[in-house]
C-alpha cells in the first residue's frame, strides 16, 4: 500500500471516529443531560417538566431538583398524587381561574417520592393519574404541597389530524394485536407477543423491502461505471446526467426502486415501533384499545428471558444490538466492499464519496443504535434486534441472488 493510500486510509478513519464521537456526545446531551453536567440554581427548589407542551394521549412527567441546604420531604398521598394539581380556567386572562383536582383512583400504584437532600433530583410519573386528572386538554397548575410557591405550568393539547389518522389506522390495529397474541398465551408474555407481531409485519413487508434491497444492490454494482462517468465527463454536468441516465437504463435500473417502498413502510415501521415503545402497559393505553378489550383484567407479562421489557438492558441488549446492526450494514455493502478492493488492486485511489458515508453509516449507526438501547425500555430493543436479525436473512438472500 502506498503512501498517499496510508494518509488517506487515516483520514478516513479520524473523519469517522470524529462523527462517532460527536453523534454519541449530541445523544447523550439529549437523553442523559445531568451526566454531562448543566447549569445548577443554588438555594432554590425547583419543579421542571420534561415537556411544557404534551399530546393528548400521553401524562405528564416533572423533575423535583432540590438546590436548597434542607432535606425535602413530600407525603405520599395515594392515591391523590404527591403534589397539587389544578387546571387552569381562562389561563392568561384577567378572570384566570384555578381549580383543584382530586384523583380518587390510579390505574398504576403509587410511587413515592423519595426525600431530596441537597443536590439531589426526583422524577415525579404521573401515570397513575393520566385519565382521572389529566383526560381533559388545557393548562395545568401543580404545586409542591410543603412548598406552594414552587409551581410549573404545562398545557394538554389536541393532536392533530395527521397523528389521530396515524392512531386510528395503524397504532390502534398494532396494539390490539399484540393484545390478541398475549391472551393467546398462558402468561400474556409482552416478549412472544412482541417477537410474533414484527415477524408477521415483516413477513407482510416482505416483498416492497426486497424489492427496494435489489434495487439497492442493483445501484451498488453500477456505481463503478456511474464513478467512470463521473470522473470522464466531470467539467460537463448535462453531459453526466445524459450518461447517467443511459447507463441506468442500459441496466434496467430504476434509481427509485430502493426508496418507493422504504417510504410505503416507513409508517407501519413507526407505527410498530411506538407500539412497543409505549404499549406495553396496557393501562396507560386504554384510550387506543378496541371496546373488546376494555375490560380485560390482564396486564402483559413483562419478564422475558430474565429481562425486564419495561426498563433499559444496559448490560445485554446494547452490545447485542451494536453487533447486529453493523453485520446487517457490512452485508448490505459487501460488493462496494468487493468494487473498494478491485480499486485498490488496480490503483491506489481514494474513496469515492459514497463510499465515504456508507463507511461511516456502518460504524456510525450502530453505535447509535446502541446509545438508544440505553434509554429505551428492552421491549423496544427486543422490536429493533428481531427487525435486525430478519434483515440480516433477506440481505443474505439479495446476495446470494446477486452473487
Amino acid at each position: 500500500m502506498s503512501a498517499k493510500s496510508k494518509q488517506s486510509k487515516l483520514v478516513e478513519f479520524l473523519i469517522i471516529f470524529a462523527i462517532a464521537y460527536l453523534a454519541s456526545q449530541v445523544i447523550m446531551k439529549l437523553f442523559f443531560p445531568t451526566e454531562l453536567g448543566g447549569e445548577v440554581q443554588k438555594g432554590n427548589l425547583l419543579l421542571v417538566p420534561n415537556d411544557d407542551s404534551i399530546r393528548g394521549g400521553h401524562h405528564p412527567v416533572l423533575t423535583l431538583e432540590n438546590y436548597t441546604p434542607e432535606e425535602v420531604v413530600v407525603a405520599n398521598r395515594c392515591p391523590d398524587p404527591p403534589l397539587d394539581v389544578f387546571r387552569i380556567e381562562h389561563p392568561g386572562r384577567e378572570n384566570e381561574e384555578l381549580v383543584p383536582l382530586r384523583a380518587g383512583e390510579t390505574v398504576l400504584p403509587c410511587k413515592p417520592v423519595p426525600a431530596l437532600s441537597q443536590g439531589e433530583t426526583a422524577t415525579i410519573d404521573f401515570a397513575p393519574w393520566k385519565y382521572s386528572l389529566f383526560s381533559e386538554y388545557g393548562v395545568y397548575e401543580v404545586r409542591v404541597p410543603e412548598h406552594p410557591e414552587v409551581s410549573t405550568r404545562f398545557s394538554i393539547y389536541e393532536p392533530g389530524f395527521i397523528v389521530q389518522a396515524f392512531r386510528t389506522f395503524i397504532t390502534k390495529p398494532f396494539l390490539n394485536f399484540l393484545i390478541f397474541i398475549a391472551s393467546l398465551l398462558p402468561d400474556h408474555s409482552l416478549g412472544v407477543a412482541i417477537i410474533v407481531l414484527t415477524l408477521l409485519v415483516k413477513f407482510a413487508l416482505y416483498f416492497p423491502q426486497q424489492h427496494a434491497l435489489e434495487g439497492q444492490k442493483k445501484m451498488q454494482l453500477l456505481q463503478p461505471k456511474l464513478t467512470e462517468v463521473k470522473m470522464k465527463y466531470k467539467g460537463d454536468q448535462a453531459r453526466q446526467q445524459q450518461e447517467t441516465m443511459k447507463l441506468w437504463k442500459e441496466h434496467k435500473v430504476n434509481p427509485f426502486q430502493s426508496c418507493l417502498p422504504i417510504v410505503i413502510q416507513f409508517p407501519i415501521l413507526i407505527g410498530l415501533f411506538y407500539v412497543i415503545r409505549d404499549g406495553s402497559v396496557i393501562e396507560l393505553s386504554r384510550h387506543l384499545v378496541y371496546p373488546f378489550y376494555a375490560h380485560i383484567d390482564w396486564s402483559f407479562g413483562t419478564i422475558f428471558l430474565g429481562l425486564d421489557l419495561t426498563e433499559p438492558s444496559r448490560y445485554i441488549m446494547p452490545p447485542l444490538l451494536v453487533f447486529a446492526q453493523f453485520l446487517q450494514l457490512k452485508l448490505s455493502f459487501m460488493n462496494v466492499k468487493n468494487n473498494q478492493r478491485k480499486k485498490e488492486k488496480d490503483a491506489a485511489q481514494p474513496l469515492d464519496q459514497q463510499e465515504v458515508q456508507q463507511k461511516v453509516m456502518l460504524y456510525v449507526l450502530p453505535i447509535m443504535i446502541g446509545v438508544f438501547a440505553f434509554q429505551f425500555p428492552a421491549a423496544v430493543s427486543l422490536y429493533w434486534g428481531v427487525s435486525t436479525v430478519f434483515a440480516i436473512g433477506q440481505q443474505l438472500l439479495v446476495n446470494r441472488k446477486r452473487s
